[in-house]
């Protein structure tokens, strides 16, 4: 009873969530900021285009759908490294833990910051360059609490803290996560996935940054007056991903996965896809998926992927008695049109 009062809970929350946030329209392309949140700083995720709604669990999830992040064993520490789109210089640093509380809960916090590198200094007069440097800082954290019921029904919110500086501007904002993830078959092979991620407030830039000196108008003599310029607001890259998948037992060792997922954007098209895993003994696995952004075949404004995605992971038992602790390392490539595609690392401990 309480299982179908709180699933009925869930689905008016979502109902209620998606009707305002997704009433947009691909004209509304480009006119959010923040894009980072869309960003895999993962490699298991980042090997399926971030498609495995359904299935994500611990640390991942909380980049993805946050109600897999309750179903861990005790403990999960999770380091991400990525180049993002090689020859641009951006880095993706993430760091993640992963808490049970209790039987059933599981609290986790989530950081990730990009790396621009130094970039030149230049102005209308110097334009090749003053000889300073200057690197933006882009950084969030995340709280997350999930909760499982009955090993079925899963449930988890998260709250993320957003900061976008440089030297004299910045901006901050909140975003929200909700997710629920349900679990069934005689070996817990169905599952399917809804998350909604990045539903939050208005990002302003502010500083002084923003201060320029001018002459006053009609002053004789004339003399400087500081101005203020002010900024437009954007929204952040609200999304609703659904996903499900289905695991293929291949005798005691072997596991076959196929999954599906829709993903719907607020300021950008909509996409689809669907990618396959295989696992070994569950000390090695390998993945890989395909992904279409619906009204993508213009030049211009089709997506820097083309879609294409692939990853390994290699993990290890940390004890014989206990074979659900390990330590693994996961790799990810996603191929892009240009530049030379994205590549994540993952080291993971999960005890």
């Amino acid at each position: 009873m309480n299982k179908l009062l709180y699933s009925s809970l869930v689905v008016l929350l979502f109902s209620a969530a998606c009707v305002p946030a997704f009433a947009g329209n691909p004209d509304r392309q480009g006119e959010a900021g923040a894009y980072e949140l869309l960003m895999a700083p993962y490699a298991k995720m980042a090997g399926l285009h971030s498609m495995n709604t359904s299935g994500v669990t611990g640390v991942e999830a909380m980049h993805l759908n946050v109600a897999g992040l309750g179903r861990i064993n005790k403990t999960e520490v999770s380091l991400g490294h990525a180049l993002y789109l090689q020859g641009t210089g951006i880095n993706i640093n993430a760091f993640g833990l992963a808490q049970r509380v209790g039987k059933n809960g599981a609290f986790g916090i989530s950081l990730m910051a990009l790396d621009f590198g130094d970039i030149r200094v230049t102005t209308t007069s110097q334009p090749e360059g003053t000889g300073a440097t200057f690197s933006p800082s882009f950084f969030n954290i995340g709280f997350s609490y999930a909760h499982v019921f009955e090993n079925k029904v899963s449930v988890g919110v998260l709250v993320r803290g957003v900061s976008e500086s440089t030297a004299d501007i910045s901006a901050f904002g909140f975003a929200i996560d909700a997710g629920v993830q349900y679990v069934t078959g005689p070996q817990d092979n169905f599952k399917f996935g809804i998350s909604l991620r990045n539903i939050g407030s208005r990002m302003a830039f502010n500083g002084e940054g923003l201060s320029f000196q001018g002459p006053a108008v009609g002053s004789s003599p004339q003399y400087q007056l500081t101005f203020d310029q002010r900024t437009t607001g954007f929204e952040l890259p609200s999304m609703l991903n659904i996903g499900l998948s289905y695991d293929f037992i291949l005798g005691e060792k072997s596991r076959f996965t196929m999954l599906g997922n829709f993903t719907s954007n607020s300021f950008s098209q909509d996409q689809v896809g669907g990618g396959v895993e295989f696992s070994l003994n569950d000390m090695f696995m390998l993945r890989g998926g395909y992904r279409y952004e619906f009204g993508s075949d213009d030049v211009i404004t089709r997506p820097i992927y083309t879609g294409l995605c692939a990853g390994a992971t290699l993990q290890v038992p940390l004890s014989k008695e206990k074979r659900n602790t390990h330590f693994g390392v996961d790799y990810a490539y996603q191929q892009s049109r240009v530049w030379n595609g994205t590549h994540n690392i993952t080291v993971r401990f999960n005890l």
